[in-house]
């Protein structure tokens, strides 16, 4: 079976994994600890759960099958400066539909639980919408891949919604509405066109948005350690 396989090309992947890196060093330094801290995060839990998600994006869960179509296999797609990954299949009947676990099971507990611990249930309705709007008008959909956006689209819409909304709650919120808005704007409101692009597996949080869901991540700690108050770190 094809349904499991990174989907960034190795170069692309290994920029993520460079960004996981910095984080760890600025961790060590003890430059973003406060701020993850604030955002109710121990700082050796996010290195955890940023791990599980790059891993976790190559787990893709399976959903449903689209009716057959010719599909596509075994390419590089570039899209936006980006590569994404077509997997090569055998026999493949259609298009797969799944859940991709590190782009969209892992934002989402993770969304949740930030939205429990922030008490910010309002908030992050409003900054999801504002971000599901941006990224709805802005998803394309790409032959052999599925739905995709720019990467940088999903975490400048989140930071600057975040932002407008509230200075003290920016990170979570921006983590938030990200994560969230990236996945119902640019997947889940586009699952109608994904039949007949060729694509082998579509994935929800996978090829196409993964990349901006993980940006979204890191850029919502920077955001939270420009604007929320110092605190001691933890962890």
């Amino acid at each position: 079976m094809g349904f499991h396989y990174f989907p960034l090309a190795l170069p692309f992947l290994l920029s993520l994994a460079g960004l996981y890196v910095l984080v760890l060093v600025l961790l060590g330094m003890r430059v973003l600890s406060y701020a993850y801290v604030n955002m109710g995060l121990r700082p050796t839990s996010v290195l955890l759960i940023y791990l599980l998600s790059l891993l976790g994006s190559y787990v893709n869960i399976p959903l449903f099958q689209l009716p057959g179509e010719r599909v596509l296999q075994g390419q590089v797609v570039v899209y936006a400066g980006m590569q994404y990954v077509v997997p090569v299949v055998r026999n493949w009947p259609g298009t797969l539909v799944a859940v991709n676990v590190g782009g969209a099971v892992i934002p989402i507990l993770l969304s949740l639980y930030l939205i429990v611990y922030h008490n910010v249930y309002g908030k992050a309705l409003i900054a999801t919408a504002i971000v599901a709007a941006v990224c709805h008008l802005l998803a394309h959909p790409v032959p052999g891949v599925g739905i995709a956006i720019p990467t940088f689209i999903p975490p400048i819409a989140a930071a600057v919604t975040a932002m407008l909304l509230s200075r003290a709650q920016a990170g979570p919120l921006a983590y938030i509405g990200g994560s969230l808005g990236t996945l119902i704007g640019a997947d889940l409101l586009n699952l109608g066109k994904i039949e007949g692009l060729g694509a082998p597996v579509a994935s929800i949080g996978g090829a196409g948005t993964f990349d901006g869901i993980f940006v979204t991540g890191l850029l919502a700690v920077v955001i939270a350690s420009l604007v929320s108050p110092r605190a001691p770190a933890r962890g």
